[in-house]
């Protein structure tokens, strides 16, 4: 696993080991930069069940302003800081070690994109997407990675369902904040 391109391109990231890990592929991470790269520069991200941290310090890599790295797995929290600390992302990050579901409820903080790769086939998505949706900017993007066959509603509060992209046996959903033409469409 490695950061794609940006400050940090070419850094080996470290990762968890065992069958309940499932660091996301660098075909499927290309694919979600491919979808977000306008948007990047200068955004506040959030990182949602962040694992190692690789989107979060993918997006710092490629210009983002600032990454919060939420999971509630303390073996995660210390792989995200030491790969943080790896690529120099220290002083615009951070990292807690807490349950995402609960992070939502309580955060005050707006974002600009979010990514979201929760445990598959626990329902987990469709609990923080409705949360999330009030927490996100004007501008805001959410790319979740998810099993097949996962049918999300259309919309959550704010957010509509852009697009549905297929990798195999991953599918990758992403949700915006309409604003300008969008807005008006609606």
């Amino acid at each position: 696993m490695r950061v794609i391109t940006g400050s940090a391109r070419g850094r080996k990231l470290q990762t968890l080991e065992g069958s309940d890990v499932r660091p996301t592929t660098d075909k499927v991470k290309e694919a979600i930069f491919s979808i977000v790269q306008f948007d990047i520069d200068g955004s506040e991200i959030l990182d949602l069940f962040s694992g190692s941290g690789q989107l979060g310090i993918e997006a710092i890599s490629r210009g983002a302003k600032h990454c919060t790295f939420v999971d509630e797995s303390r073996a995660s929290v210390k792989v995200t800081n030491e790969n943080i600390k790896a690529c120099g992302f220290s002083d615009c990050s951070d990292v807690l070690n807490t349950d995402s579901i609960g992070y939502l409820r309580t955060c005050r903080k707006k974002f600009d994109i979010a990514f979201l790769d929760p445990p598959y086939n626990k329902g987990i998505l469709e609990k923080a997407l409705p949360l999330l949706a009030e927490k996100m900017s004007d501008r805001g993007i959410i790319v979740c990675e998810h099993e097949v066959g996962l049918l999300l509603p259309e919309s959550y509060g704010k957010l509509i369902k852009k697009k549905t992209y297929k990798y195999g046996k991953i599918e990758v959903t992403v949700f915006i904040t309409p604003f300008g033409d969008e807005a008006e469409e609606e």
